[in-house]
């Protein structure tokens, strides 16, 4: 079974869709039983979400945007 340290190591692969079938596999069985992993997946997302819905360029106050958008995420929960 793949292990929580080899998962985050492969994780940006994984969520790239750049794994192989084997891999993907892999991936997906150690996910069915890692619940943090899991939790770590939905964290990546969610930054990824954020990274993109940042203005071009970036704010100078870009902490304060960042702290914002994350309180504004946690309300919709």
């Amino acid at each position: 079974m793949l292990s929580c340290k080899h998962y985050v190591a492969r994780s940006s692969d994984h969520m790239d869709q750049q794994l192989s079938v084997r891999e993907h596999l892999q991936v997906r069985y150690h996910l069915l039983f890692c619940p943090s992993c899991r939790r770590f997946v939905r964290q990546m997302r969610l930054m990824r979400v954020m990274v993109k819905a940042m203005p071009e360029p970036l704010p100078s106050d870009l902490d304060t945007t960042v702290e914002r958008m994350m309180r504004e995420q946690s309300r919709q929960r």
